[in-house]
């Protein structure tokens, strides 16, 4: 029976092929303290082709008590899938979260506790990210995920201050709040939780980071993988930032401009001498800055990978990042 003096909430999840992770998060969500009968699950699969539907399935079936809806996502793409959650969600409170990730206990606790403190009208909070596996290569990807230079100042990375921010992870939300502005963006294959954000700010709300509110993030496995990631965000945030070109950041600029004066010196060396050795002189200037931070990571942490790993996983990120992003410009 549902408590009547709590808020419903429906956690909203796309997935696609996510026979490994899934079950960690349907965990997590049944040790969730916010009561069960006042929570459902609304997971908008791709129409997977492992067997992340038959554990959905088999998970529901021996834990009767959670309420879990599985929906079919045709598009396979994370804003269709979080469109087609909102649409059959039954709560008064969406707290969207990601098949790759694992809430605290007291996540959905916390979201609603702010969205009924009106601190802001999306909130959220910590992503902790973690290794996928222990390779050298996961390791070192978790570790520079959440590192200043490479995400810069994307606050739930890394910070333990609450405040105004321009986005924050996942998010939860009221159901009304789709009303004022609108689904996800279903042009945008990612990026969306950014468009969303702004699309807030713009209508005069307001984000709420709070570091409270705490999830575990697990980063891609392998640097393969990382380069893909971070090309899809790269070649997606510049479309989105073409329509709100206002909301461009330094940390977004700085990687493409890093590729594109590469590219710049390369081109001119070609021809000028002195071109030659600036591209020398930037590129053995930004190896010695990622060497360091491989030595410090791997001296205070202990992990002689982190030596090399950190270097590559951050170069790896930036290149794949801006590399996209001037590529989505020129197309454009």
């Amino acid at each position: 029976m549902k408590n009547q003096n709590l808020d419903s909430v429906s956690i909203i999840i796309p997935c696609f092929n996510e026979e490994k992770t899934i079950t960690a998060l349907l965990d997590a969500i049944y040790q969730q303290t916010y009561p069960q009968g006042q929570m459902e699950v609304v997971i908008a699969d791709g129409l997977s082709t492992d067997r992340t539907r038959d554990v959905i399935r088999e998970f529901s079936a021996q834990h009767p008590t959670m309420t879990v809806r599985l929906i079919d996502n045709p598009d396979r793409a994370i804003p269709a899938g979080l469109n087609r959650a909102i649409e059959a969600a039954q709560g008064e409170f969406i707290v969207r979260l990601d098949a790759h990730s694992k809430p605290y206990p007291d996540y959905v606790s916390r979201c609603v506790f702010t969205l009924n403190e009106s601190k802001g009208d999306n909130v959220g909070g910590i992503w902790e990210i973690l290794a996928m596996n222990d390779s050298w290569q996961a390791r070192a990807i978790a570790f520079a995920a959440a590192h200043p230079l490479a995400v810069g100042d994307a606050r739930y990375r890394y910070s333990n201050q609450a405040g105004y921010v321009e986005t924050v992870p996942f998010g939860a939300f009221h159901r009304s709040l789709i009303d004022k502005i609108g689904f996800f963006d279903e042009s945008l294959l990612t990026n969306e939780d950014y468009e969303f954000n702004t699309r807030i700010n713009q209508a005069g709300g307001k984000i709420w980071f709070d570091p409270k509110i705490r999830s575990i993030y697990y980063a891609r496995a392998n640097l393969v993988e990382l380069a893909r990631q971070y090309w899809r965000y790269g070649y997606w945030k510049a479309k989105m930032l073409r329509r709100y070109p206002a909301t461009i950041r330094w940390r977004q600029a700085l990687p493409p401009a890093f590729v594109l004066s590469l590219l710049i010196f390369l081109f001119a060396s070609l021809w000028l001498s002195f071109a030659r050795w600036l591209i020398m002189l930037e590129l053995i200037s930004y190896v010695t800055v990622l060497f360091l931070i491989g030595i410090q990571s791997a001296w205070k942490y202990k992990h002689p990978s982190y030596l090399i790993g950190v270097p590559l996983a951050i170069a790896c990120m930036h290149l794949s990042w801006g590399s996209a992003f001037l590529w989505s410009l020129l197309k454009s």
